[in-house]
């Protein structure tokens, strides 16, 4: 080999050497040579001696932690050459990327990690993971950490969230956005996991002993089988009317309960569909045009709810109490008074007895059924459109 086929050789591969010559930003393999002092220094595939020093050696990565001569690893050009001529590297940009991608896999996968609580406020947690900082919703939380407080009172859901800081979870990645920094994580769908097998096992219409966990201005909350969770609606607790659960029950009550929906890890339940519907035999106990006693339990601009007994409340709209106009309602009748009325109006289907205030002449006939059915749709459009309002309060709080 001539001497000038020789120089063109090298030439050669000192092009093919330096066109490989990694620049800002990229990220480069090699082994470790060193670990001293704060800095560990990398040879570069041969090339040059990489270092990296400091805050770049991304510590909250395990898989930095105990580097030792030999080990192979992935870095991030900051300099190609520094001071000292030698190639300045960060752990911690190429660790940040790769724990990303990590997320973004982990949450593809449907992988359940471990996740530390570091701080809390009214929307939810803050939490450490493999070098990242994520954020739990409270809707995210699963059963037993999720802070019910009766009325959505946002300080104590806040001072409940606060009791969880320190402690570890089992979560899963289930949004992420690097551009924006964002990482959002759920134990509520762990727990959803792990109770998938025991809810398979349950089907709609099943009857379930259960223990009332909780009590909501819309509801009860009842836990049965093996910590399964479902929520009996206000109306699904009782054949009558009543203005909060705790009228009916109160926490550590023993309940049956039937299921009448599964959505997902939601059950819901009724308690009054195992009880004989009262009303299927009010014909029996009540007639239109005769006078009844009854107890007065509500008091509202549009008339009187009355209790006639345990099980059958009437509505006496405001047009049925007085031959002449009320100027105010709650002036004339008060919660607990008992009074003398007529059964104007009696559809056992629909769950309606309309009265009138005996002695009163009030409206007639279909007038008076109309009165009665829009003033009793009124009350329970307004009871369903609270109802929910609290429920949706309930989920994001």
């Amino acid at each position: 080999m001539t001497d000038e086929i020789k120089k063109q050789d090298f030439k050669s591969l000192l092009q093919l050497h330096i066109l490989h010559v990694p620049k800002g930003g990229e990220v480069v393999k090699g082994r470790v040579i060193s670990v001293d002092k704060g800095e560990v220094r990398i040879d570069i595939e041969g090339m040059t001696t990489g270092v990296v020093r400091a805050h770049e050696l991304f510590n909250e990565s395990a898989e930095y932690a105990n580097l030792k001569p030999g080990d192979e690893v992935e870095a991030t050009v900051i300099d190609v050459e520094n001071e000292n001529g030698e190639m300045e590297l960060s752990f911690r940009i190429a660790g940040l990327q790769r724990v990303w991608d990590n997320m973004r896999k982990w949450m593809k996968d449907g992988m359940t990690i471990k996740a530390r609580v570091t701080a809390a406020n009214k929307g939810g947690l803050m939490m450490q993971l493999t070098g990242l900082s994520g954020f739990m919703p409270v809707s995210q939380l699963n059963p037993d950490h999720y802070p019910r407080v009766t009325g959505g009172d946002k300080n104590r859901i806040l001072e409940r969230l606060k009791s969880l800081i320190g402690l570890e979870m089992e979560v899963k990645v289930i949004d992420v956005d690097e551009r924006e920094e964002k990482l959002i994580v759920s134990e509520k769908a762990v727990w959803e996991d792990a109770q998938k097998a025991v809810l398979e096992s349950y089907k709609v219409g099943d009857v379930v002993d259960g223990e009332v966990s909780a009590l909501t201005s819309f509801g009860a909350f009842l836990k049965f089988g093996e910590g399964l969770e479902g929520l009996v609606h206000i109306s699904e607790i009782a054949w009558q009317r009543i203005d909060h659960p705790k009228d009916i029950l109160k926490v550590g009550d023993r309940v049956r309960a039937q299921i009448i929906q599964l959505d997902h890890s939601k059950i819901y339940l009724s308690v009054k569909r195992l009880v004989d519907d009262p009303w299927k035999s009010v014909k029996e106990k009540y007639k239109v045009g005769e006078t009844v006693k009854g107890k007065i339990i509500k008091v509202e601009p549009f008339g009187l709810m009355v209790a006639l007994d345990k099980q059958i409340h009437g509505l006496a709209h405001i047009s049925e109490l007085s031959d002449e106009p009320i100027s105010n309602i709650h002036d004339k009748f008060k919660v607990g008074q008992e009074a003398e009325f007529i059964v104007v109006s009696l559809e056992p289907a629909e769950h309606r007895l309309g009265l009138r205030a005996a002695g009163v002449k009030g409206k007639s006939g279909r007038k008076a059924e109309e009165e009665v059915k829009k003033a009793e749709k009124v009350e329970k459009k307004e009871e369903v459109k609270v109802a929910e309002v609290e429920e949706k309060v309930e989920e994001k709080n």
